[in-house]
């Protein structure tokens, strides 16, 4: 909480160096960084304290996160009248999600600080979003991540990290999805495959049978554009004649041979030489 006391503090001491609160003017712009429909910030701290309440149980409260964040974005840009005020604003949100991460359970904000530091430090955002991804047990914090990368412009670095931390039989199909679109988007097309393939082993076949459906036609189409051949598959398992996906935990390489997915690239070794057979 101390690098949010510390903006607070400097956001009191400017407002109250100038005029009086009455003559202060409006921001020029303060609807630029309200979500629409969101209404204003509240005029008292009850409403934030009640969200602050709700995260000290749940670090992970989206809900309460986002809305906190909110707050304290729109506070920021209509407190200081000089530099940058998205750059003020974007330093709040950083505070807070700074301060909720301390919590050992918390994920969420490291989805945000991951968002928040992809331009300026990669490696750095990278960190925050694996830190996530193990705090999570669900996927659902892997998912966000992934997509966060994707909407960023780094599937390449989506499905590095995806392909380190997934678990097709424990973690949600949402997880499986954003690491096969990483992968189309990326131009890994044979991984993509083998990823939906490891889908095999999830507990929920009808959800993933949704997603086989959507995603077979995006593939199908990837492979046309790229001139790569499309590899046969056995309805909604595996690879015709193979195991299916190997090992709990693991997504599994065709054959049921065990081991880790190959994520080596598709430069005519390995998985070409596969689709090619």
């Amino acid at each position: 909480m101390a690098a949010l006391d510390r903006f607070r503090r400097r956001l009191t001491e400017e407002v109250s160096g100038g005029p009086v609160p009455s003559a202060i003017p409006a921001s020029p712009d303060p609807g630029a960084f309200r979500e629409p429909g969101a209404g204003p910030a509240p005029a008292d701290r009850s409403e934030e304290d009640a969200l602050r309440t709700r995260l000290s149980d749940d670090p992970n409260d989206s809900q309460a996160f986002d809305r906190l964040a909110q707050i304290v974005r729109i506070a920021a840009a209509e407190g200081h009248r000089s530099g940058d005020p998205q750059r003020e604003a974007d330093d709040a949100v950083w505070a807070l999600a700074e301060e909720i991460a301390r919590s050992g359970r918390a994920w969420y904000p490291l989805i945000e600080l991951g968002r928040l530091s992809i331009d300026d430090d990669r490696e750095a955002s990278l960190r925050r979003l694996s830190t996530a991804a193990e705090r999570d047990h669900t996927g659902e914090a892997l998912a966000q991540g992934l997509a966060m990368l994707r909407e960023a412009g780094h599937p390449a670095d989506a499905l590095n990290l995806g392909v380190g931390h997934w678990r097709p039989r424990e973690h949600v199909v949402a997880a499986g999805r954003q690491l096969i679109e990483a992968a189309i988007e990326a131009g890994r097309h044979g991984e993509a495959r083998r990823h939906l393939d490891a889908l095999a082993a999830h507990p929920d076949q009808a959800g993933v049978e949704r997603l086989r459906r959507e995603l077979e036609k995006r593939m199908a189409q990837a492979d046309r554009d790229t001139g790569t051949i499309p590899r046969i598959t056995g309805g909604s398992g595996g690879p015709a004649g193979s195991g299916g996906p190997n090992g709990p935990g693991g997504s599994g390489a065709s054959g049921g041979s065990g081991g880790s997915v190959d994520v080596r690239d598709e430069r005519g070794t390995g998985l070409l030489g596969f689709l090619r057979r």
